[in-house]
């Protein structure tokens, strides 16, 4: 099997040092797998997007020597494929239309909440619109046994979610036309050929979800790996919206060796004053180490 890895950053604002940690974690294994990298723009939610971040964050990038093996790919140019897969499922009966307004699942979770119940989307809209115009798509989730999806992560060891009690039919298609992150990232992920997912353990909760809907598509299932998340100084994951500033471009070296302390990654660098190359060398060798990777 060729190695094929990827990072793809959402176009939110500049890349951040959280942003680097997850960008670097994926080139190493894929360098240290001898495979190749590539970088995708996730501006599939307009609303959030911010004009000229995507061409900012792949100049930073490649200012880090982060260069991808093929052209970056834009989900906003794929809306066709996305289309398509959510008329596959369609014609399969595996997902329905949705009528529920936020504040109504809100107000079923509250109550299902207040009986020790499921806080999962309880499937109101599952047997029918019941007079409500139609808002979102959501798939159907099995039920049983069959709803718990186990994989193992090469970082985290064995991980289960039971889809229908922690999780419930979740949404391909919002009720502002806007694809989901869902269905959008395992229609990439499969046309690309990706074999190998490296990202951070915030997105650890949706890949019990992109599992189930991979074995819906029949596409494969990729290796995953989460690395731990950068928070702040009020324990919070790293986040434009919480404040992350962007990476200084005039000193790549020395926000990458705090990446790889970050990642546990202990470099064997004997040049005096370290070059990009020298780095990445000591650092593919180290997380090739660190990860059984021969």
């Amino acid at each position: 099997m060729t190695y094929r890895g990827r990072f793809a950053p959402s176009p939110t604002g500049p890349l951040h040092f959280g942003s680097l940690v997850s960008a670097l974690a994926s080139w190493l294994d894929a360098r240290a797998h001898r495979g190749s990298w590539l970088v995708r723009i996730e501006d599939i939610d307009g609303p959030r997007t911010i004009p000229g971040a995507a061409e900012d964050i792949l100049a930073t990038l490649e200012r880090f020597g982060m260069h991808a093996d093929e052209p970056p790919l834009w989900q906003s140019r794929r809306t066709a494929r996305y289309r398509q897969a959510l008329e596959q499922l369609q014609a399969g009966g595996l997902v329905y239309p949705c009528g529920c307004t936020r504040k109504e699942i809100a107000d079923s979770l509250l109550h299902a909440h207040a009986r020790n119940t499921t806080l999962a989307y309880p499937g109101t809209c599952r047997s029918g619109l019941h007079g409500k115009p139609a808002r979102a798509w959501r798939l159907r989730v099995p039920d049983g046994d069959a709803a718990a999806i186990t994989f193992e992560d090469r970082w985290q060891g064995p991980q289960t979610q039971n889809l229908a009690t922690e999780v419930g039919d979740f949404v391909l298609r919002r009720a502002d036309d806007q694809w989901a992150y869902q269905l959008a990232v395992v229609v990439d992920d499969a046309d690309a050929g990706i074999t190998h997912i490296v990202r951070g353990a915030d997105l650890m909760d949706s890949t019990a979800r992109q599992i189930y809907l991979q074995r819906c598509l029949g596409v494969p299932t990729p290796a995953y790996l989460h690395v731990p998340v950068v928070t702040n100084e009020r324990g919070e994951k790293l986040s434009k919206q919480n404040g992350a500033k962007a990476l200084n471009t005039g000193e790549p070296l020395a926000a990458l060796s705090a990446a790889a302390r970050h990642l546990g990654l202990e470099l064997n660098t004997a040049a005096e004053q370290p070059t990009l190359e020298s780095f990445y060398a000591a650092a593919t060798a180290a997380w090739a180490t660190q990860m059984g990777v021969r």
